[in-house]
């Protein structure tokens, strides 16, 4: 199965002739409607898609995926939502454009939580996406179609994009690698905006190495994103070292002591002390890891103000989403009517609930008491952050508390502290930090991840911290496998 092979190794072939692009990209076709079947992980299949030419650039001639919010030209991008199930946008995102002129080639649209908006892989337009290790599950979100696509096997790599934990849950829950870099690093022109002091573009993969790889060919200063800067001096894929003796590492007690989940289930019990193991792991490579305690008052804070900012800003970018513009119109004849006609039946009751939030906190009597307080605090986190990575190189943590959950399961958490467990990964998309999430292990035959954060601008650090922690592991390049 040449599709589950690595971008080096694929290259590798190419450069050889033992397989052409013209077979990968069938082979590949081939696997997404396979996928399609079992997992709904796309929007649009590309069967017109062909063979490329094969160059020194690692990813051309190979086969990759697009999650459905970034523009393409003449491809539908629909951002999984039925107020644009009918936009064909007429430019492509820089990001997907700079892997075009490497020589890179398309073959799929994945499904997303409705814009971005959601952590369950389940409100996209064109129905749930399941978890390839157990279709009972969620895949988590909202990346959750191009998770499901690279887990499977359909290629190396898809894009995804991450306002709040949307490429690293994902990843945690289908066994794979998600990597969001520093903010600006990779160009969020033609990314559809969800919050656009959140949003980050990214990449899924099936190893640390990969993830580098991609993001390398991505990058670059781009002059429609005024918040993009200028990586020309750093290379990724050379600063995978291995080498990370003399690092310093910190977790937050608060979080990954088990001891502060009186309640907590088994599978949370087996996860903290997984990741307690795998920090072991770290020692051995001359890393030192050390626990610090966070005022937990700031910690509970984290989910809320993600929920406050996001939806204020999700509120504020989508209001050109009138259906006069683009998208299907309502059919009355007044204007009035038809936008309310086209918002009213076009999202969903998730997306709908967001928007009202959003207004509500945007009312200038709430500005202060929501909006103003949520930017204080989490300049709070921030600056908390900041602060720890003055003396350590990096943040660890495990993903969340447990596998990928059931549909039916719920969003009870196990008990007070439970919340931040799932939600911490907001931090990175705080301060604009760059993160990334490996697998590290299996709970009742489901994978679970662990994810590193770093400071601002330290990529290459974190991303090598993490290469040198995947190499003490056996969970590089894995391919779902259903659950008996």
């Amino acid at each position: 199965m040449c599709m589950e092979k690595s971008i080096s190794e694929l290259h590798e072939l190419l450069k050889k002739g033992e397989v052409t692009s013209s077979e990968l990209v069938s082979a590949s076709l081939k696997k997404s409607h396979e996928i399609q079947a079992k997992y709904n992980a796309f929007v649009t299949i590309c069967d017109d898609a062909e063979g490329g030419t094969v160059t020194d650039e690692l990813v051309s001639g190979i086969p990759f995926g697009v999650k459905d919010n970034y523009s393409t030209k003449d491809v539908l991008s629909t951002g999984s939502s039925n107020t644009l199930n009918n936009y064909v946008p007429f430019f492509t995102a820089t990001v997907v454009e700079n892997l075009f002129k490497k020589g890179a080639i398309m073959v799929n649209k994945t499904v997303l939580d409705e814009f971005g908006m959601g952590g369950t892989g389940t409100t996209g337009h064109t129905g749930i996406v399941k978890n390839p290790w157990d279709p009972k599950r969620m895949c988590a979100g909202s990346s959750a179609g191009s998770a499901c696509a690279v887990a499977s096997g359909v290629y190396p790599y898809a894009l995804g994009s991450d306002t709040g934990d949307s490429i690293r849950k994902p990843a945690a829950f289908c066994g794979i690698v998600g990597y969001k870099p520093t903010y600006g690093l990779l160009s969020r022109y033609g990314l559809f905006p969800f919050a656009s002091s959140l949003d980050h573009a990214g990449v899924l993969t099936r190893s640390v190495l990969d993830a580098a790889i991609v993001a390398d060919a991505m990058k670059g200063i781009d002059a429609k994103d005024m918040t993009s800067w200028d990586s020309k001096d750093i290379n990724l894929t050379k600063s995978l070292t291995g080498t990370v003796k003399g690092k310093k590492l910190f977790y937050i007690k608060e979080i990954a002591d088990v001891e502060n989940y009186p309640h907590a289930t088994q599978e949370l019990k087996e996860h903290l002390a997984n990741f307690k193991n795998v920090l072991k792991n770290f020692e051995k490579l001359g890393v030192k890891v050390e626990g610090v305690s966070i005022d937990q008052t700031l910690l509970n804070a984290i989910p809320s103000v993600y929920v406050i900012l996001s939806c204020a800003e999700a509120t504020s970018n989508m209001s050109n989403l009138t259906g006069i513009i683009f998208g299907p119109r309502g059919k009355s004849t007044k204007i009035t009517e038809m936008m309310k006609e086209h918002r009213t039946l076009g999202f969903s009751p998730l997306i709908k609930r967001r928007f009202v939030i959003g207004s509500y906190i945007l009312q200038k009597e709430n500005q202060e008491r929501y909006f103003k307080n949520a930017q204080r605090v989490r300049r709070l986190i921030v600056d908390k952050m900041k602060e720890l990575f003055k003396t350590y190189d990096g943040l660890i943590l495990p993903v969340s508390s447990g596998p990928a959950k059931f549909f039916d399961e719920g969003d009870d958490a196990i008990d007070e502290n439970t919340n931040v467990l799932e939600e911490h990964l907001q931090i990175g998309n705080f301060g604009g930090f760059p993160s990334i999430t490996i697998p590290d292990g299996f709970i009742n035959d489901l994978p679970v991840g662990i994810n590193i954060t770093g400071n601002c601008y330290d990529d290459a650090n974190v991303l090598n911290i993490a290469y040198a922690l995947e190499s003490t592991m056996n969970y590089k390049n894995q391919i779902a496998r259903e659950v008996k």
